[in-house]
């Protein structure tokens, strides 16, 4: 006589499935950060900001605080900034520009860049800022 066969019962393992799902969250919180463009910088507040255009894509300019400055997400020396944004402007004379500046970087670092780049002939150059939150 033979003794009778319990019936094997399936286990589902988790674990791997965890771990994907978290290999995921970390590739996720890295890379949206970057998604952004132009450089990483802490916008200044203001109050009642323009609304974002969607229909334009402007170049965005930024100034680090540690006084770096970008073209989109290329860092650039100012010189070789104001040469690209300059090729720019004679390739498309109708280029929007969007400057991005650190709220640490000092007024007259962001005024100058301004004035640099409406020598060079931009029709429009925008500061961004964020909605400084009412109280």
């Amino acid at each position: 006589m033979s003794t009778p066969r319990r019936a094997i019962t399936p286990e589902m393992n988790v674990t791997p499935l965890v771990d994907v799902v978290l290999v995921l969250l970390i590739i996720f919180m890295v890379v949206t950060p970057q998604i952004e463009a132009g450089a990483s910088v802490e916008l200044p507040a203001a109050t009642n900001p323009d609304p974002e255009n969607k229909e334009l894509e402007p170049t965005i300019v930024s100034l680090a605080a540690n006084g770096s400055f970008f073209l989109e997400r290329k860092e650039l020396e100012r010189d070789a900034l104001m040469a690209e944004l300059k090729a720019l402007h004679q390739k498309d004379p109708d280029t929007r520009v969007v400057l991005k500046a650190d709220r640490g970087v000092r007024y007259s670092e962001v005024r100058g860049v301004f004035k640099a780049m409406q020598d060079l002939g931009f029709p429009g150059i925008n500061l961004q800022v964020i909605d400084k939150p009412k109280h």
